[in-house]
């Protein structure tokens, strides 16, 4: 006999069950994309430059952060946290880590293609392979911390999925909300927003617009940009005021940015998207060097 376990508290029978529904559509939609992602720049030779390895890192960032999401979706349908403190622990670490990895490889990425168009200088794969090692080393730097003690891991206002907890607010919280939003926020944001400006530059003198330079900075402040204000409103207020469930919104349209970054970053390339073509169809793609571009 299922036991029949009780909404969690602020929450109604259908909001539970559509967060939950969410959740698991953009775990199976981004998995699928940035699975699809990976596989081919595995199969695909052309595929396999310097540049596109950090689109894969991307990419294998994203599929970890759909993974936390799918675990949030199952716990959801069922009303409660199954796997206890620790397993929230390794869920908040996990999360945090991947999406960290996520946005740290975006601004390497905006880095490489700054490069790419404006200086004509080519990647080499041992500094794209430092870049992507320093990019996970650095999250996972950050994503310990709370493990640590500095900050701390908790449930999210539904109680089926951990984060960081915001609730308290003090000085722990406060200290490190700062550290980490300067590091691994607003940095690469300065770096994503200097690096197409100037592509930007270099684009309208030429007249030829070869992708849309705002998509990559867009992506990040829609997709992370109302859980970044949650979190610093957390630092200078009680959230606790706010309803549960408005509270959940921005948790759930962070779990977007997978199936975002698949379009910006590799469907939305026009080379890449050429090597998913092959590696579905059997087709060769005609160029054979794999530019970092999008269209």
């Amino acid at each position: 006999m299922v036991t029949a376990y009780p909404l969690p508290e602020g929450f109604t029978e259908l909001e539970v069950f559509a967060i939950g529904t969410a959740l698991l559509v953009e775990a199976l939609l981004g998995f699928c994309l940035n699975g699809l992602t990976i596989i081919s720049f595995r199969k695909i030779k052309e595929l396999r430059t310097p540049s596109n390895l950090l689109v894969l890192s991307i990419a294998l960032a994203d599929c970890g952060i759909c993974i936390n999401a799918f675990v949030a979706a199952f716990s959801s349908f069922l009303r409660y946290w199954p796997y206890g403190s620790d397993g929230c622990q390794i869920h908040g670490f996990q999360g945090f880590l991947t999406a960290l990895a996520s946005i740290s490889s975006s601004a390497a990425v905006a880095w490489d293609r700054y490069h790419h168009y404006c200086t004509r200088s080519k990647l080499q794969w041992s500094t794209a392979i430092s870049m992507m090692v320093f990019a996970w080393l650095f999250a996972a730097f950050w994503s310990v911390m709370p493990l640590l003690g500095w900050g701390e891991y908790d449930y999210e206002p539904l109680r089926t999925c951990c984060t960081l907890d915001y609730s308290k607010g003090d000085r722990n919280y406060i200290t490190f909300l700062f550290a980490l939003s300067i590091f691994n926020f607003m940095i690469p944001g300065f770096i994503i927003l200097t690096a197409y400006q100037s592509i930007h530059q270099k684009f309208k003198k030429s007249g030829n617009y070869k992708f849309n330079t705002g998509l990559p900075l867009k992506t990040l402040v829609i997709c992370w940009g109302p859980y970044s204000l949650l979190c610093f409103y957390a630092a200078i207020e009680n959230v606790m005021f706010i309803s549960p469930k408005y509270r959940m919104i921005p948790a759930v349209i962070a779990k977007t940015s997978p199936t975002v970054n698949a379009f910006v970053y590799a469907l939305g390339n026009e080379n890449y998207r050429g090597g998913i073509w092959q590696f579905l169809t059997g087709q060769k793609i005609e160029k054979a060097e794999v530019d970092n571009k999008t269209k």
